[in-house]
């Protein structure tokens, strides 16, 4: 138990008729980055927040760190640090005090406190800006404060929901390269996203989440034979497809067809075979396809085979 970081077995919790989290059980590794990934609406922030003892769980249980959620709740939060997906700092305050605030509230004093301020700010690239108003900041900054303060006190699991959410491009590179630095240091990271992208890139491991359940588990190549050696297909339209899916559904080698705004996607065996007869499809529903791609299996296409839809519908 010793390499486990984080254990969840069976985990519910519901909010009236709706299952957030619908018996869930997964296992990470001490020192690896594993992302839950799955659309807005998966489970994914609850999940999170019953192993940051902000939610206790209907059923089953988990131990972050060796620690019960449920009978330890003070040892499991001393032993993480949380970058929620809301933002959760002082805007009349500077970074630096903002950080000197949280870090008291953690039980840090004196030269210490002032020391590890100077270490995180640097580590998140604000050092030059630390004086300045946080009303002031872009969003992007505002999430590096935010990752900055759950590093405080050098917690030995960093848990991360959506942290890229609405930020500008710069920001977003210096949170998933910071992901990276913090885990070569050892520190072991939990990470919620919807961006497939982000999983593939951090990830030693990845759940897929979808309507409260984990529907696979494993690195990113593992995943990928989930598909097989299937085909996707990308094609943009001249108006919405839903008179000709079933019709494309029916061809020989086409396992799976989705649409959303303009654009259909479909999975085959042998993309060289199928598209002349995709084409022969549209055109005899007077239906025009203005643009393909084709594209090898990735964790869009995984989630796409499992559920029948894409992965940001």
């Amino acid at each position: 138990m010793n390499d486990v970081a984080i254990r969840v077995e069976g985990l519910y919790r519901h909010f009236g008729d709706t299952k957030a989290v619908d018996g869930i059980s997964f296992t990470t590794e001490r020192g690896e980055i594993f992302s839950l990934l799955g659309p807005n609406g998966a489970g994914k922030s609850t999940t999170i927040s019953v192993l940051a003892c902000l939610l206790q769980p209907d059923r089953g249980d988990a131990w972050v760190m060796g620690h019960s959620v449920t009978d330890n709740p003070r040892d499991v939060k001393a032993a993480i640090g949380v970058v929620p997906q809301e933002i959760a700092l002082y805007e009349d305050l500077s970074a630096r005090e903002n950080l000197i605030f949280w870090g008291k509230m953690y039980g840090m004093r004196g030269s210490p406190l002032k020391q590890r301020v100077d270490e995180v700010l640097d580590l998140v690239g604000l050092i030059e800006r630390q004086k300045e108003r946080v009303g002031k900041y872009s969003g992007g900054m505002k999430r590096r404060v935010n990752l900055a303060i759950a590093l405080l006190h050098k917690p030995p699991l960093i848990i991360m929901d959506e942290p890229t959410v609405g930020i500008d491009p710069q920001s977003r590179r210096h949170i998933l390269d910071g992901v990276k630095d913090l885990n070569r240091e050892g520190i072991s990271v939990l990470y919620t996203t919807h961006y497939m992208e982000e999983a593939q890139e951090l990830s030693n491991h990845i759940a897929i989440m979808d309507e409260g359940k984990l529907i696979a588990t494993g690195t990113h190549e593992e995943l990928v034979e989930i598909v097989g050696e299937q085909d996707r297909i990308d094609l943009h339209l001249s108006h919405e497809p839903e008179s000709v899916l079933d019709n494309w559904l029916e061809l020989e080698g086409v396992s799976q067809v989705s649409a959303t705004d303009g654009t259909a996607c479909l999975l085959v065996d042998d993309s060289n075979r199928v598209l002349p007869e995709v084409f022969e499809v549209a055109t005899s529903a007077g239906l025009r396809i203005t643009s393909v791609e084709i594209q090898e299996p990735n964790l869009e296409t995984v989630f796409l085979h499992l559920t029948g839809r894409e992965l940001r519908d």
